[in-house]
């Protein structure tokens, strides 16, 4: 029985690692290899994160990147008033791979929200892959430009638009089946806004049968009726 437990694990590895090489680029233009895989696999290490646990703090060098297994992590700069979330990050999501390939501290601090299990490439490790496999960095870049369009095309879609259409949006972008499970002072923390604000929009919404409020989270009822609202 124990023969087969050095197997296990090393399946379980690669499984994981094919995880990854989804979340990272397009596996139809830049399919890895066997050999990618193998690397990757050994290099990634699994991490888990109790509620409310510091993942990492802002102004650090990066000790490495994060790719969300499970779980959910807050992305915020500030603390107290002046506390702004800039980004939920859900399985799938990667961090702190930019900051690595740029070589700057970490502009904002993460915590996990609720227990978060995250596979973690440390430092040495990505740059040994990116130097040793050059299929796993171009699919790694491509990745990395595609998050860099995506929050260049938030920022500007956000720029100019009322209260309304900036909370729907972000209704829209934060729904996972439907249902947003943010606490409204997080999402009031996501747009700059005070809480008193960004819920007279909640209840305006939910008024209009568009949304349900609900304790730490919201439900979409007609997406179709936000999107008109978001544009």
């Amino acid at each position: 029985m124990t023969s087969f437990l050095p197997r296990r694990r090393e399946d379980s590895r690669l499984r994981e690692a094919a995880w990854v090489a989804r979340c990272v680029g397009d596996p139809q233009t830049t399919p890895l290899t066997e050999e990618d895989l193998t690397a990757l696999a050994s290099y990634l290490q699994p991490l888990e994160f109790e509620r409310g646990a510091p993942v990492f703090r802002a102004d650090e060098q990066p000790a490495g990147v994060w790719i969300v297994r499970s779980g959910m992590m807050e992305l915020a700069a500030g603390t107290g008033r002046r506390k702004i979330v800039v980004q939920m990050l859900y399985p799938g999501n990667v961090d702190g791979d930019i900051e690595l390939i740029l070589g700057m501290p970490l502009p904002y601090s993460a915590r996990a929200i609720e227990t978060t299990r995250c596979l973690f490439l440390a430092s040495e490790s990505f740059e040994a892959l990116m130097r040793e496999h050059p299929t796993v960095a171009r699919r790694w870049l491509s990745s990395v430009a595609a998050r860099v369009a995506r929050g260049h095309q938030r920022v500007m879609g956000l720029l100019g638009r009322s209260l309304v259409e900036q909370a729907t949006r972000l209704l829209l972008d934060e729904q996972i089946d439907e249902r947003v499970l943010l606490p409204q002072r997080t999402l009031a923390a996501m747009l700059g806004v005070q809480r008193p604000s960004l819920n007279k929009v909640l209840k305006d919404l939910e008024e209009r049968g568009l949304i349900t409020l609900g304790y730490g989270r919201i439900e979409i009822k007609d997406a179709k009726g936000l999107e008109a609202l978001a544009r």
